[in-house]
Protein backbone atom coordinates (compact mmCIF):
# COMPACT_ATOMS: atom_id res chain seq x y z
CA UNK A 1 0.00 0.00 0.00
CA UNK A 2 1.75 3.68 -0.81
CA UNK A 3 1.73 6.12 1.34
CA UNK A 4 0.07 8.92 0.25
CA UNK A 5 0.80 12.65 1.66
CA UNK A 6 -1.74 15.24 2.90
CA UNK A 7 -1.30 16.98 -0.88
CA UNK A 8 -1.50 14.35 -2.97
CA UNK A 9 -5.24 14.93 -4.34
CA UNK A 10 -6.84 17.83 -5.98
CA UNK A 11 -8.29 21.29 -5.11
CA UNK A 12 -11.08 23.23 -6.65
CA UNK A 13 -10.33 26.42 -7.44
CA UNK A 14 -13.07 29.56 -8.61
CA UNK A 15 -10.48 31.11 -11.15
CA UNK A 16 -10.69 34.64 -11.76
CA UNK A 17 -10.25 36.61 -15.24
CA UNK A 18 -7.04 37.29 -16.52
CA UNK A 19 -4.70 33.93 -16.04
CA UNK A 20 -4.35 30.91 -17.83
CA UNK A 21 -5.06 27.69 -16.61
CA UNK A 22 -1.33 26.80 -17.11
CA UNK A 23 -0.87 30.71 -14.80
CA UNK A 24 -2.83 29.01 -11.99
CA UNK A 25 -0.66 25.66 -12.14
CA UNK A 26 2.29 27.87 -11.95
CA UNK A 27 1.42 30.38 -8.95
CA UNK A 28 0.28 27.29 -7.02
CA UNK A 29 3.50 25.32 -7.45
CA UNK A 30 5.51 28.30 -6.84
CA UNK A 31 3.56 29.05 -3.68
CA UNK A 32 3.81 25.92 -2.08
CA UNK A 33 6.61 24.23 -3.43
CA UNK A 34 5.26 21.50 -5.06
CA UNK A 35 6.98 19.73 -7.49
CA UNK A 36 4.09 18.10 -9.46
CA UNK A 37 0.85 20.29 -10.19
CA UNK A 38 -1.78 20.05 -13.02
CA UNK A 39 -4.96 21.18 -13.95
CA UNK A 40 -7.83 19.33 -15.91
CA UNK A 41 -9.39 21.03 -18.46
CA UNK A 42 -8.06 24.07 -19.72
CA UNK A 43 -10.24 27.65 -19.11
CA UNK A 44 -9.67 30.31 -21.33
CA UNK A 45 -7.99 33.25 -19.59
CA UNK A 46 -11.32 35.81 -19.65
CA UNK A 47 -13.37 32.35 -18.63
CA UNK A 48 -14.10 32.05 -14.83
CA UNK A 49 -15.06 29.05 -12.68
CA UNK A 50 -14.14 25.76 -11.75
CA UNK A 51 -10.70 24.27 -12.48
CA UNK A 52 -9.66 21.14 -11.01
CA UNK A 53 -6.10 21.79 -9.91
CA UNK A 54 -4.40 17.85 -9.12
CA UNK A 55 -1.29 17.95 -6.65
CA UNK A 56 1.59 15.13 -6.69
CA UNK A 57 0.35 11.77 -7.08
CA UNK A 58 -3.46 13.37 -8.24
CA UNK A 59 -1.55 14.51 -11.71
CA UNK A 60 -1.65 10.36 -11.85
CA UNK A 61 -5.30 11.46 -11.88
CA UNK A 62 -6.05 14.23 -14.59
CA UNK A 63 -7.19 12.31 -17.48
CA UNK A 64 -9.95 10.55 -15.14
CA UNK A 65 -11.08 14.36 -14.21
CA UNK A 66 -10.55 15.78 -17.46
CA UNK A 67 -12.75 13.44 -19.01
CA UNK A 68 -15.47 13.76 -17.03
CA UNK A 69 -19.16 16.25 -18.50
CA UNK A 70 -18.97 19.65 -17.95
CA UNK A 71 -21.24 22.68 -17.30
CA UNK A 72 -21.29 26.22 -18.23
CA UNK A 73 -22.71 29.30 -17.74
CA UNK A 74 -22.50 32.61 -19.79
CA UNK A 75 -23.55 35.34 -22.45
CA UNK A 76 -23.51 35.69 -26.46
CA UNK A 77 -23.53 38.52 -27.91
CA UNK A 78 -25.05 38.63 -31.78
CA UNK A 79 -25.09 40.82 -34.44
CA UNK A 80 -20.60 40.37 -33.96
CA UNK A 81 -18.60 37.91 -35.36
CA UNK A 82 -14.95 37.53 -34.58
CA UNK A 83 -12.29 35.70 -35.60
CA UNK A 84 -11.30 33.86 -32.53
CA UNK A 85 -15.48 33.56 -31.93
CA UNK A 86 -15.26 35.16 -28.57
CA UNK A 87 -14.62 38.69 -27.26
CA UNK A 88 -10.93 38.24 -27.24
CA UNK A 89 -11.05 38.24 -31.12
CA UNK A 90 -11.06 41.19 -33.42
CA UNK A 91 -14.56 41.57 -34.99
CA UNK A 92 -15.01 40.02 -38.48
CA UNK A 93 -18.67 41.09 -39.34
CA UNK A 94 -21.00 43.34 -37.62
CA UNK A 95 -24.71 43.11 -38.91
CA UNK A 96 -28.41 44.02 -38.01
CA UNK A 97 -29.80 41.32 -34.77
CA UNK A 98 -33.10 40.51 -36.04
CA UNK A 99 -36.04 41.08 -33.71
CA UNK A 100 -35.82 37.65 -31.34
CA UNK A 101 -37.49 36.32 -28.23
CA UNK A 102 -36.27 33.82 -25.66
CA UNK A 103 -38.72 31.68 -26.87
CA UNK A 104 -36.73 32.01 -30.22
CA UNK A 105 -33.63 31.74 -29.13
CA UNK A 106 -34.29 28.91 -27.15
CA UNK A 107 -36.01 26.67 -30.73
CA UNK A 108 -32.65 27.15 -31.97
CA UNK A 109 -30.65 25.94 -29.33
CA UNK A 110 -32.72 23.01 -28.73
CA UNK A 111 -31.23 21.98 -32.13
CA UNK A 112 -27.68 21.76 -31.01
CA UNK A 113 -28.75 19.26 -28.46
CA UNK A 114 -27.15 15.44 -28.98
CA UNK A 115 -24.40 14.27 -30.94
CA UNK A 116 -22.59 16.52 -33.49
CA UNK A 117 -19.27 17.10 -35.39
CA UNK A 118 -17.67 20.43 -34.20
CA UNK A 119 -15.03 22.23 -35.74
CA UNK A 120 -12.68 23.66 -33.13
CA UNK A 121 -12.04 27.39 -33.64
CA UNK A 122 -8.65 28.79 -35.03
CA UNK A 123 -7.93 30.19 -32.03
CA UNK A 124 -7.09 26.83 -29.87
CA UNK A 125 -4.67 25.21 -28.79
CA UNK A 126 -5.36 22.42 -30.93
CA UNK A 127 -1.64 21.19 -32.88
CA UNK A 128 -1.85 20.65 -36.01
CA UNK A 129 1.71 19.03 -37.43
CA UNK A 130 3.11 20.04 -33.42
CA UNK A 131 1.73 23.71 -34.12
CA UNK A 132 -0.68 25.43 -31.95
CA UNK A 133 -3.49 26.34 -34.21
CA UNK A 134 -3.84 29.74 -32.47
CA UNK A 135 -0.09 30.49 -33.38
CA UNK A 136 -0.80 29.85 -36.92
CA UNK A 137 -4.30 32.15 -36.55
CA UNK A 138 -1.53 34.99 -35.91
CA UNK A 139 0.07 34.70 -38.49
CA UNK A 140 -3.27 35.12 -40.57
CA UNK A 141 -3.07 31.02 -41.97
CA UNK A 142 -6.11 29.15 -41.71
CA UNK A 143 -6.04 25.49 -41.93
CA UNK A 144 -8.54 22.86 -42.45
CA UNK A 145 -9.56 21.26 -39.17
CA UNK A 146 -10.72 17.85 -38.01
CA UNK A 147 -14.46 18.01 -36.65
CA UNK A 148 -14.78 16.20 -33.61
CA UNK A 149 -17.56 14.46 -32.05
CA UNK A 150 -19.34 16.04 -29.04
CA UNK A 151 -22.19 15.75 -27.28
CA UNK A 152 -24.65 18.38 -25.82
CA UNK A 153 -26.96 17.21 -22.89
CA UNK A 154 -28.85 20.54 -22.96
CA UNK A 155 -28.42 24.25 -24.19
CA UNK A 156 -31.07 26.83 -22.57
CA UNK A 157 -31.30 30.56 -23.01
CA UNK A 158 -32.44 32.04 -19.63
CA UNK A 159 -32.69 35.78 -20.58
CA UNK A 160 -32.29 37.52 -23.90
CA UNK A 161 -32.38 41.61 -23.94
CA UNK A 162 -30.70 42.80 -27.20
CA UNK A 163 -27.68 42.11 -27.86
CA UNK A 164 -27.49 40.06 -25.03
CA UNK A 165 -28.37 36.15 -24.24
CA UNK A 166 -27.55 34.61 -21.16
CA UNK A 167 -27.23 30.69 -21.02
CA UNK A 168 -26.34 27.38 -19.89
CA UNK A 169 -24.97 24.28 -21.56
CA UNK A 170 -24.32 20.53 -20.16
CA UNK A 171 -21.77 19.30 -22.66
CA UNK A 172 -18.66 16.66 -22.51
CA UNK A 173 -15.11 17.34 -22.18
CA UNK A 174 -13.56 18.88 -25.30
CA UNK A 175 -16.38 20.86 -26.26
CA UNK A 176 -16.10 24.63 -27.47
CA UNK A 177 -18.83 26.67 -26.31
CA UNK A 178 -17.19 29.27 -28.30
CA UNK A 179 -18.05 27.34 -31.08
CA UNK A 180 -21.56 26.62 -30.17
CA UNK A 181 -21.98 30.60 -29.97
CA UNK A 182 -20.51 31.15 -33.37
CA UNK A 183 -22.81 28.38 -35.13
CA UNK A 184 -25.85 29.87 -33.40
CA UNK A 185 -25.05 33.28 -34.74
CA UNK A 186 -24.48 31.50 -38.02
CA UNK A 187 -27.69 30.13 -38.19
CA UNK A 188 -29.64 33.28 -37.05
CA UNK A 189 -27.93 35.14 -40.00
CA UNK A 190 -26.63 38.25 -37.74
CA UNK A 191 -23.56 36.54 -36.59
CA UNK A 192 -22.71 36.30 -32.59
CA UNK A 193 -19.63 35.96 -30.27
CA UNK A 194 -18.81 34.47 -27.02
CA UNK A 195 -18.96 37.07 -24.85
CA UNK A 196 -18.55 35.53 -21.19
CA UNK A 197 -17.51 32.12 -19.54
CA UNK A 198 -18.16 30.52 -16.49
CA UNK A 199 -17.82 26.79 -15.72
CA UNK A 200 -19.97 25.93 -12.60
CA UNK A 201 -19.59 21.73 -12.94
CA UNK A 202 -17.04 19.19 -13.89
CA UNK A 203 -18.12 15.83 -12.99
CA UNK A 204 -19.40 15.58 -9.48
CA UNK A 205 -17.36 18.93 -8.73
CA UNK A 206 -19.19 22.28 -8.02
CA UNK A 207 -17.45 26.04 -8.66
CA UNK A 208 -20.08 26.55 -5.15
CA UNK A 209 -17.56 24.14 -3.40
CA UNK A 210 -14.34 25.75 -5.09
CA UNK A 211 -12.03 28.28 -3.22
CA UNK A 212 -10.91 31.67 -5.28
CA UNK A 213 -7.27 31.73 -6.74
CA UNK A 214 -6.26 34.88 -4.55
CA UNK A 215 -7.72 33.19 -1.60
CA UNK A 216 -5.87 29.80 -2.04
CA UNK A 217 -2.33 31.60 -2.67
CA UNK A 218 -3.21 33.32 0.85
CA UNK A 219 -3.64 29.97 2.90
CA UNK A 220 -0.48 27.97 4.84
CA UNK A 221 0.22 24.65 3.53
CA UNK A 222 -1.45 23.69 6.89
CA UNK A 223 -4.37 25.47 5.83
CA UNK A 224 -4.44 24.12 1.83
CA UNK A 225 -3.84 20.39 3.62
CA UNK A 226 -7.76 20.84 4.41
CA UNK A 227 -9.15 21.99 1.27
CA UNK A 228 -7.08 18.99 -0.62
CA UNK A 229 -9.65 16.21 -2.07
CA UNK A 230 -7.92 13.12 -0.88
CA UNK A 231 -6.12 10.49 -4.03
CA UNK A 232 -8.14 7.34 -3.12
CA UNK A 233 -11.07 9.22 -2.50
CA UNK A 234 -10.65 10.98 -6.21
CA UNK A 235 -9.18 7.49 -7.38
CA UNK A 236 -12.59 5.56 -6.04
CA UNK A 237 -14.64 8.07 -7.54
CA UNK A 238 -16.46 9.02 -3.94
Amino acid sequence: MQDFSSLDGAILIDKPVGPTSHDVVDAIRRRFQIKKVGHCGTLDPNATGLLIIVLGRGTKLSEKLMGDDKVYEGTIKFGETTDSYDADGEITASLPVPPLTLEQLNEEAAKFIGDQLQVPPMVSAIKKNGVPLYKLARKGIEVEREPRLIHIYNFRFTNYSEPLGEFRVACTKGTYVRSIAHDLGQKLGCGAHLATLRRSVSGKFDVADATKLDDVLNLTVAELEKKVLPFLKLAAGA
